[in-house]
């Protein structure tokens, strides 16, 4: 059947088509020069128009293309269209068939993936996206038409949820499967700890993304959540425990994670391993070699006479080096050095010794050559590193050589040949999943080590548990921004908050919180208190108080209570604590630097040195151009580590925390504390 425009309505109308005719599914548009195919698979609409004289054909493709016909009479444009349409409706239906079965199967096989009772994480959802547009592209009917016919409409408007709101779908999908875990394995979350899991921890653990963070602020039963997740992956039959890799970053932290595992899983076949642990038992396996680590890594006296040997024999024998050193040590330092060859003085030799362990360890961790640490220097002191680097050289050849003749590594080579072997595929990684403590506390060299084994095998999972709020150690090379840009650098996945804590009251935790929330880069979070505590909780005190408050406390406290006096530096210890056997032979008394407290507990806290100064807390910026280029970059936000530091500090205490300050020279955190509403008592 053919419609054709009236020579009139040719002539006039000065379109390029002048004519239609019905082919078997579809339609031929010709003129003199032109010629246009329009398959029914390629059609949207047909419209019928009539002009003041003639009639109008106009076919809708898509991307917003029409192709027009002018010039028809009317009467058989009317007929020519009542016929196609009918055509065209009829071969629609049919179609519609083919596409709604087509629809069906792509959403019941998303449906079977549900029904396989996992999770779905942000990778299988792309996946499913990719299935549905595959999907697509083999209808026979144009997706816009979908939503016309009474057979697809439904299939399309689901396959449209996957496709447009895809993080809502997997959403919903993941809570009820959670609910329905939560609620089959009840049991095992009531009994797999002392003290049944809350939500928050149990949805932590059945969490199924690839890259999880789980935010474990203080007392919030980390470890817990760490346990569980084991058992949880032994109890599902995801892992066997051979596949289950669990990290610490000390050895007695992760002696006590082995402990809990044996105790609460019944089960020694999953071990704990430290980090360098790890890359002991890689370079094993991989090289064939069985690494010794040095004796000097386990003894400070003597790697420090190791240096200060080869710093006097540089000085002595390179007076340019000398110069250099005596530079370094009067200028940057602020030191005041014996005239002479100061390199002889005995008390210079012991403060410069430990300065001189710390730097090297620096350079051994970055683990490049002197061209690449200096090429990684800011600009601004990229020049003056290149003369301390040079200056340092003699040393780390002197470490180097102590290594060789000992026929031994450190702790920074360990991880780096162990990145290197993974990296040339000489160990395969066996762990599916990858489980770490105290995630915080890790460094760039411990991250690569990380990345190197899920790179070995794409499919590992890391369940990383820590709490920003707590990073303290960036002067051991902790990069914080590896935890609060979690996902930049260890791929998409999902953030679980643990929002109770089992040890301080509400009052610690609401001073605390505000405290070191002032810091808009702390992740935000919540922590609740399952304890009421009164506005006396934490208290400021003058720190002539401390032998007053003992006096207080030894009238109250129970014996099997503990209180602990924490302080910045260790040489702060009260020297009235000497006498504290016979004082208050009835108090437990620990003190401790604040540093060495993290992972403690305590009844009552009381903090000591909140003064400004040399021994001031906040401490004064010491870092020499060495810490400036080898270590992560502090953050903009003023004292930020200072301040995460006494957040350690507050959150040790179950009951009460006093702080004590100096009325002369207070430390600026002091008023920061009042204003966040911590009162200051005149006397305990």
């Amino acid at each position: 059947m053919e419609l054709k425009a009236t020579s009139l309505g040719k002539r006039l109308a000065q379109h390029p088509y002048d004519s239609v005719q019905l082919l078997n599914a579809g339609v031929k548009v010709s003129g003199e020069r032109h010629e246009y195919l329009i398959p029914f698979n390629q059609l949207l609409a047909i419209h019928c128009k009539r002009g003041l004289v003639w009639g109008e054909l106009e076919f809708v493709l898509p991307e917003e293309k029409v192709v027009r016909l002018h010039g028809t009479e009317w009467a058989q444009t009317q007929r020519f269209y009542q016929h196609l349409s009918g055509r065209w409706q009829q071969w629609s239906e049919e179609m519609s068939d083919v596409a709604a079965q087509v629809l069906q199967e792509v959403l019941a096989d998303i449906a079977h993936s549900h029904e396989q009772k996992q999770w779905l994480t942000r990778a299988q959802t792309t996946g499913m996206q990719a299935r549905i547009r595959q999907a697509l592209t083999a209808l026979p009917l144009p997706v816009a038409r979908l939503e016309s016919f009474e057979n697809c409409r439904e299939l399309w408007r689901q396959c449209q949820g996957w496709l447009t709101d895809i993080d809502q779908s997997r959403l919903a999908h993941n809570q009820a499967w959670t609910d329905a875990m939560l609620s089959e394995y009840a049991d095992f979350f009531s009994q797999v700890e002392s003290s049944p899991l809350n939500p928050a921890q149990a949805r932590a653990v059945v969490n199924g993304e690839t890259s999880l963070l789980v935010l474990a602020g203080a007392g919030s039963g980390k470890t817990s959540v760490l346990v569980a997740r084991a058992g949880w992956l032994l109890a599902r039959g995801e892992a066997s425990p051979d596949q289950i890799l669990l990290l610490a970053f000390g050895r007695q932290a992760a002696q006590e994670m082995d402990e809990r595992i044996q105790a609460r899983l019944h089960t020694q076949d999953i071990s704990a391993k430290t980090f360098h642990a790890l890359a002991l038992q890689i370079i094993q396996q991989g090289s064939k070699k069985v690494p010794t680590i040095s004796r000097l890594e386990n003894d400070t006296q003597a790697r420090q006479a190791l240096f200060i040997e080869a710093w006097r024999q540089q000085c002595s024998e390179k007076k340019a080096q000398a110069k250099g050193w005596r530079q370094w040590l009067e200028e940057e330092l602020a030191w005041t050095l014996p005239e002479g060859n100061f390199w002889q003085d005995e008390a210079l030799a012991r403060r410069l010794g430990s300065r001189l362990d710390r730097w090297v360890s620096l350079m051994r961790m970055h683990g490049g050559t002197q061209a690449e640490m200096i090429d990684g220097a800011p600009d601004a002191i990229r020049s003056l590193f290149s003369k301390r680097v040079k200056l340092m050289a003699p040393l780390l050849k002197a470490w180097k050589t102590a290594l060789k003749a000992e026929n031994s590594v450190d702790f920074s080579g360990l991880i780096h040949q162990a990145i290197a072997i993974l990296e040339k595929g000489r160990f395969v990684s066996p762990w599916k999943h990858i489980l770490v403590d105290e995630f915080q506390d890790i460094s760039p060299q411990r991250a690569a080590l990380l990345k190197a084994l899920r790179d070995q095998n794409k499919h590992t999972s890391l369940f990383a548990v820590g709490d920003d709020w707590q990073a303290i150690y960036r002067f051991s090379g902790a990069q914080l921004s590896l935890t609060t840009a979690f996902h930049d650098n260890f791929g998409e996945g999902d953030r679980s908050d643990l929002d109770t804590t089992y040890r301080f009251n509400s009052r610690i935790g609401e001073i605390a919180n505000r405290f070191i929330q002032q810091n808009p880069l702390q992740l935000k979070k919540p922590l609740n208190s399952l304890r009421a505590g009164d506005k006396k909780a934490v208290t400021l005190l003058a720190e002539g108080q401390l032998e007053p408050l003992l006096d207080k406390l030894s009238g109250y406290v129970k014996p099997d209570e503990r209180i602990l006096l924490l302080a910045r530096y260790h040489h702060l210890k009260p020297a009235l604590l000497e006498k504290a056997a016979t004082r208050w032979p009835k108090l437990q008394l620990d003190f401790m630097t604040i540093h060495a407290s993290k992972g403690q507990q305590a009844d009552y806290v009381i903090i000591l040195g909140l003064q400004e100064g040399s021994d001031g807390f906040p401490a004064p910026a010491r870092e020499s151009i060495m810490e400036q280029a080898l270590l992560p970059e502090p953050e903009a936000f003023p004292d930020a580590e200072e301040r995460r530091l006494l957040y350690v500090a507050l959150t040790r205490a179950r009951h009460r925390v006093w702080l004590l300050f100096n009325q002369e020279a207070p430390s600026r955190f002091v008023a920061i504390l009042k204003a966040v509403d911590v009162p200051v008592a005149k006397k305990p």
